[in-house]
């Protein structure tokens, strides 16, 4: 059943009526909290003026600026020699390779033919078995006695026939002699017989034909006695041959030697050109030490220009004494030696290798420092010219594009430096100083250009690195 318009009405109107009293019960409610809000919004604005009114602002800090702590040195020109450093292997100049001559059974050896010995020169390393070389010697001996005695009968027959030859010469005029007579008296005077003429003319011709042999004999008697000269010649040279291989059964050491290599033993047979033995003379020593080329060329010292006046090569070298360094120990362990020549240039390594030499007194050690010998590998420290009016630095005192920091004053400066060597823990500058210039020789991080200095020491090296303490 629906409802009816009147009924419609009253709770429309009972709606709108309960509405209004929500409506008047919230302002009640709300309106007092909210006027409570802009008292205290309006307090806190009061109290921030009153605050701002009261602060006064901060005295402004003072920018001070912070120096740089730095240690300088003062530089002076000087005259310095040049040391050039290279490395090298010391060597014996002198290893000989022992080879037999002769073939042969080894039958004795020195008792101390052993690696690192030492052996005085002319004591016998070996012995080979001499049998067959004296049984030839002999052969060769009697042979020499055999042309010997040859000679003397020649010219002992020669001066004979000489003689014979002028009885031969009287025999033939005396047989012509009787020919003749007997000729013209049978046929003049017809005395005597043809038989005997022809007797008479025989033996004529008989004593002709022995005195034209004799005057050949005599004549070939130089050719002969030539060749039995020839034939002691070659018997004296098959002697002294013979005696030179009986001589080379026994080898002997040349020098004073010390033993690198042994391949031979007692019983072994050995043949000629075959290495047995290898020796050392440590009576000299040699360093090859290679060089840079740029600084041979600059700094070497020539005696005659630096050119030989008869070949295309280098002249030579001044005989400067060099300081020798064993690598493995260099402050203990130094000697002296000479620099000799110029060995040889490298077109790869554009190295120029020179020798230096060290003889054994130079060489020899001390109970605390062992000598120099074959086989240590050494540092060479060779004085060559001399640079004029340079000023020295520490190396790490100039930077790899060439500048040196300055203290001018109490400020920084940059400048431009020339240098023309760098040696070891030195650089050497010919331009861009003054006499008495301050360069700083403390390390600094990209310090600033007229940075404020404290110079706290002077005249001293220092290569610890510091930072710019400055602001702004």
């Amino acid at each position: 059943m629906s409802d009816s318009p009147d009924n419609n009405n009253k709770k429309n109107t009972h709606v709108q009526n309960e509405t209004e009293k929500l409506a008047g019960h919230y302002t009640i409610a709300v309106l007092p909290r909210l006027v409570f809000t802009v008292l205290i919004v309006l307090a806190g604005v009061f109290v921030m003026k009153s605050l701002a009114s009261m602060w006064e602002a901060p005295p402004q800090a003072e920018v001070k600026e912070l120096a740089i702590t730095v240690n300088t040195m003062t530089v002076t020109p000087e005259d310095v020699p040049v040391q050039i450093t290279g490395y090298g292997q010391a060597r014996s100049r002198d290893v000989v390779s022992i080879a037999p001559e002769i073939p042969g059974n080894v039958v004795a050896i020195h008792p101390n033919l052993e690696v690192g010995e030492m052996i005085n020169k002319g004591e016998t390393l070996l012995k080979i078995d001499e049998r067959n070389y004296t049984a030839a010697l002999q052969q060769a001996q009697a042979q020499v006695t055999q042309a010997t005695d040859q000679i003397k009968r020649l010219k002992r027959q020669f001066a004979i026939d000489q003689e014979r030859l002028g009885t031969m010469r009287r025999s033939r005029t005396l047989a012509k002699n009787d020919f003749d007579r007997a000729n013209n008296l049978f046929t003049n005077d017809e005395v005597g017989t043809q038989s005997g003429v022809d007797k008479m003319e025989m033996a004529f011709n008989q004593a002709d034909d022995a005195l034209d042999q004799m005057q050949q004999a005599i004549e070939l008697y130089p050719i002969r006695i030539r060749e039995a000269e020839s034939g002691l010649q070659a018997a004296e040279a098959g002697l002294e041959l013979a005696q030179a291989n009986l001589e080379r059964t026994e080898i002997k050491a040349p020098f004073n030697a010390r033993i690198k290599q042994v391949q031979v033993e007692q019983g072994q047979f050995i043949s000629p050109g075959a290495p047995i033995v290898v020796l050392a003379d440590d009576s000299l020593l040699e360093i090859s030490v290679p060089l840079d080329s740029r600084d041979a060329k600059s700094w070497l010292v020539f005696e005659n220009g630096g050119t030989a006046d008869d070949a295309a090569w280098f002249g030579e070298l001044k005989p400067v004494e060099c300081t020798i360094a064993w690598t493995e120990s260099p402050e203990a362990h130094q000697w002296k030696g000479t620099l000799d020549r110029v060995q040889e240039f490298d077109q790869t390594t554009r190295t120029i290798t020179v020798a230096v030499r060290v003889d054994a007194k130079s060489a020899s050690g001390t109970k605390e420092i062992l000598p120099l010998v074959d086989g240590m590998f050494c540092q060479v420290t060779i004085p060559g010219q001399t640079l004029t009016q340079v000023y020295r630095l520490p190396s790490f005192a100039v930077s790899f594009n060439g500048e040196v920091l300055l203290a001018d004053g109490d400020r920084l400066r940059r400048q431009v430096v020339e240098v023309v060597r760098n040696e070891g823990i030195d650089t050497y500058v010919r331009t861009g100083l003054q006499p008495g210039d301050q360069v700083i020789t403390t390390r600094l991080v990209n310090p600033q250009p007229n940075a404020l200095l404290r110079i706290v020491d002077e005249d001293r090296a220092d290569n610890t690195t510091s930072t710019q303490e400055s602001a702004s």
